[in-house]
């Protein structure tokens, strides 16, 4: 707690305490990432951020998942509940991490309004915490939710349900839909960035944006709704997943990024999406 820089270790980058055994940190990298954790005693690792985490790294190693994804402009109330109650229940049984993609900004916003929920810290001290994770001033909605949080009642925390997901899934199609739109955006903001994070929204990872639309696409196209449809709609979900993926690799690749490439395949995904959309919603 005394830290004012965050610390690097095998596979976790960018590790601040929040409180005694509360870390907040980057996606763990690999079975360096979760040998890390497993070494520091974590027993229960918590994501705030939209991938699908390693859940199989994790229990290898004694350690277990609750994903509880957030965005970047901030955690709403019942989100904010969940959080609470899980990081104060995993806490008994030991050190607790929470992280996002670089642990910069949503796990850091998350951890702050954790620590002032629980009476850890007061929100100006979670604030600074914040800071010192690297959170960027942007990002006004996540420094909302610690500088207002306030101490909660323990009956308030129990009354949250204290079961959690190990991997969160969209709920239903149009939310699921509503974070694809989401996401074009964000990809839309990074191809004018000349395929790099923009200046104005630091957090987001070319390559991770268009693993998240993948993964997405994949799973609306096996849901409820593509199971009620004419099989032509599933196939057309599958496919503008598979571009996305694509595009995914083009951005995995080391090195100064192919633009025009990249701008080709991220075409194809939106003519994709609008090729479904004039067959099955417009």
């Amino acid at each position: 707690m005394a830290d004012a820089a965050p610390r690097d270790y095998p596979g976790i980058h960018n590790a601040v305490a929040y409180h005694e055994g509360f870390l907040s940190g980057s996606v763990p990298e690999g079975d360096a990432g979760f040998d890390t954790l497993a070494a520091m005693g974590v027993r229960t690792i918590i994501s705030v951020d939209g991938a699908e985490p390693e859940v199989g790294r994790a229990r290898a190693r004694g350690m277990r998942y609750i994903h509880l994804p957030i965005g970047y402009n901030g955690i709403d109330e019942q989100r904010k509940l969940e959080l609470v109650r899980a990081t104060r229940d995993a806490m008994r049984d030991g050190p607790v991490y929470i992280h996002c993609h670089h642990g910069k900004h949503r796990s850091a916003g998350a951890a702050a309004a954790v620590a002032a929920s629980l009476g850890w810290d007061t929100p100006e001290g979670a604030v600074a915490r914040m800071k010192v994770s690297g959170t960027a001033p942007n990002y006004t909605g996540l420094y909302a939710c610690a500088a207002s949080a306030r101490v909660l009642a323990a009956s308030a925390i129990d009354a949250v349900a204290a079961e959690f997901p190990e991997v969160s899934r969209p709920s239903g199609f149009v939310k699921g839909m509503v974070e694809a739109d989401e996401i074009m955006e964000h990809l839309k903001a990074i191809e004018r960035a000349g395929w790099r994070a923009p200046a104005d929204h630091p957090d987001l990872v070319p390559v991770a944006e268009a693993a998240r639309l993948a993964d997405l696409l994949r799973v609306l196209a096996e849901g409820d709704r593509a199971r009620g449809e004419p099989a032509e709609f599933a196939a057309l979900m599958r496919e503008s997943g598979e571009r996305a993926a694509a595009l995914e690799e083009g951005l995995a690749v080391e090195g100064v990024p192919d633009g025009a490439e990249l701008t080709r395949r991220f075409k194809v995904v939106a003519a994709s999406c609008k090729d479904c959309h004039s067959k099955h919603r417009d």
